[in-house]
């Protein structure tokens, strides 16, 4: 299945794949309810995930899938930087990371590898990865946030109101705050332009 809002992208994606594995039957979807709708279907056997979906975020896709097909592996494919968002979607069930801007067989050696039950990151982020446990260097910020406090730091920097965000998340406006408040204390800012500005400054939104 490929979770993508844009058809030329989804298009994209479907001929490269069928270069390397010509029997591949294909599932699309453009936003979170059309990919929750095809999770009804048969089983599948890879889901591939854009990060930024009209009317909500890769991150809670992926969080409901997750919840809904557990087995089932996803690859994210996105346009953002890996070092910052690969770290929390790894942690929250992705099989994998892949930045658009890489060739086009690492995208078929991606799915390769993650079908035979492996997992994939870039060999850069895979040496991080690897340095970060070994001499505990220091993370970013952000990569201290859970799941929900990064996507309250995504939509409070993409200018939505606390109201809004406790709408969207199906969470209490005094929730958010409480949200907020911890993710100001993690990031070490002082107020909620310094939080916009921090997300701009490391391209989260």
């Amino acid at each position: 299945m490929i979770t993508e809002d844009h058809a030329s992208t989804r298009l994209g994606i479907k001929q490269i794949l069928k270069e390397e594995f010509p029997s591949i039957c294909f599932g699309e979807a453009a936003d979170q309810a059309h990919t929750l709708a095809l999770l009804e279907q048969p089983a599948w056997d890879l889901l591939i995930l854009d990060i930024t979906l009209p009317g909500s975020s890769g991150v809670e896709v992926l969080r409901e899938v997750k919840q809904r097909c557990p087995q089932l592996p996803v690859l994210i494919y996105s346009a953002h930087r890996e070092e910052d968002f690969a770290p929390h979607l790894l942690r929250g069930g992705a099989a994998g990371y892949l930045t658009k801007e890489r060739a086009p067989e690492e995208l078929a050696r991606a799915v390769r590898t993650i079908l035979a039950g492996g997992h994939y990151v870039s060999p850069a982020l895979a040496a991080r990865l690897a340095q970060g446990l070994a001499t505990e260097v220091k993370a970013l910020p952000h990569e201290a946030l859970s799941e929900r406090e990064f996507q309250v730091l995504r939509l409070t920097a993409a200018g939505r109101t606390g109201k809004a965000i406790a709408g969207e998340l199906g969470l209490s406006q005094k929730t958010i705050s409480t949200y907020r408040m911890r993710i100001l204390k993690k990031l070490q800012c002082d107020s909620t332009a310094e939080l916009v500005h921090y997300a701009i400054r490391q391209g989260l939104v």
